[in-house]
């Protein structure tokens, strides 16, 4: 399976993030990160980490997660990562 475009990632990201922080009009640039979201607290990363690696079929590892400073360095993970296959 191939890494889908960063567009499509930045777009699916979104939706993920909506759906999990219940903010319908959320808006994720590259350089947003927690501080930029009230929602987004430790327990809602952690959905959000499950979520993101449900929806593009990847695992992060803790040391990946821990080192992400914005939604723009989790988009280039996520193209970094071979999609399992099914």
């Amino acid at each position: 399976m191939l890494t889908p475009p960063r567009p499509e990632i930045m777009e699916a990201l979104t939706a993920v993030f909506r759906e999990v922080l219940d903010e319908p009009a959320l808006t994720l640039r590259e350089d947003t990160t927690a501080d930029d979201v009230a929602s987004w607290d430790s327990l809602n990363h952690i959905d959000l980490i499950v979520a993101v690696e449900r929806k593009f079929k990847v695992k992060f590892t803790t040391r990946e997660i821990a080192s992400l400073r914005n939604v723009g360095e989790l988009a280039t993970l996520i193209q970094q990562k071979p999609a399992a296959q099914h």
